[in-house]
């Protein structure tokens, strides 16, 4: 069986960094086509979406982090789309969350992980969006996955610098960015790498960006082989996940007029978890057993 687990950095709700998690059957290519459901969603050469701020941020706490698991159950195949990429089971998704320290979140995935049978897995996997203390959470926890970066946000940081190049100009950033992006989702970072580095930018500010850029791709050039990874039927976008920070913090927690200390939010979010994991019974039959 396959595991993988999905990290995101930051969801823009309610400052919310989560994972996920997915088990999946070995034998996936066996798997019927299902054409009535939608697969995962894929970044085009248009500008992403924009990103929304939180309502009441405060630097001054610590990062909150939310992680949301999925396991498909194990006498059902992996599916897959006509194109071949892999459908999630969304009625194997439970969630675990708290505002806490990258440290304390590493923990929590860690235990959650070795609950959802990460132990038994054959094919272990990790994605997440790039950022430094992912990968250091995967090296402690997670040693020996594969560790794939969204291509949504790899696809970010190219827009970030075409916005450098062509600051008023849709047209030539469109028409720059569906080649640079052919080149990242077909895998070939090193070309990449080359194209970006080529680039002749009088403003300091500009090559400096470019510069950071492409250290960033080279950086995770092992991690972008996308389309390696989809001959495997992983997963490399992050769709569902930015969709879960809605479900389980943002249609509670961030309601008109609300404002939450870090004890009440906890509160409120271990008790949502419970309820969408379906485990609320079991929770109240063990503290009544206690």
């Amino acid at each position: 069986m396959h595991f993988v687990v999905w990290v995101c950095t930051a969801c823009r709700q309610f400052c919310v960094s989560h994972l996920v998690l997915i088990l999946r059957q070995q034998n996936a290519r066996k798997a019927q086509d299902h054409p009535g459901e939608a697969g995962e969603g894929e970044p085009d050469a248009q500008e992403p979406r924009q990103e929304t701020r939180p309502v009441h941020q405060q630097p001054q706490r610590k990062e909150p982090q939310t992680p949301k698991y999925f396991v498909d159950n194990k006498s059902v195949m992996m599916q897959i789309d006509k194109e071949g990429y892999a459908l999630r089971d969304p009625d194997s998704t439970t969630y675990s969350g708290a505002i806490e320290t990258a440290e304390e979140f590493g923990k929590r995935i860690f235990i959650e992980a070795w609950k959802r049978g990460w132990s038994r897995a054959q094919k272990k996997v990790v994605l997440g969006d790039g950022a430094e203390w992912i990968w250091n959470l995967v090296a402690e926890h997670f040693p020996g996955a594969i560790q794939i970066v969204d291509l949504y946000h790899a696809c970010q940081h190219l827009w970030e610098v075409v916005r450098r190049l062509y600051p008023n100009n849709q047209g030539n950033q469109k028409t720059w960015m569906k080649v640079h992006q052919q080149l990242l989702e077909k895998g070939k970072i090193e070309k990449l790498v080359l194209s970006l580095r080529s680039i002749g930018a009088d403003n300091p500010d500009v090559a400096e960006k470019i510069r950071t850029k492409a250290d960033y791709f080279e950086r995770n050039a092992g991690r972008m082989r996308y389309p390696k990874f989809r001959r495997q039927h992983l997963f490399v976008g992050s769709g569902v996940i930015e969709a879960g920070c809605k479900t389980v913090i943002g249609s509670r927690l961030k309601r008109s007029g609300m404002f939450w200390t870090v004890r009440g939010a906890n509160a409120i979010l271990a008790l949502r978890c419970c309820h969408l994991n379906r485990r609320f019974e079991d929770y109240w039959e063990d503290r009544r057993a206690a």
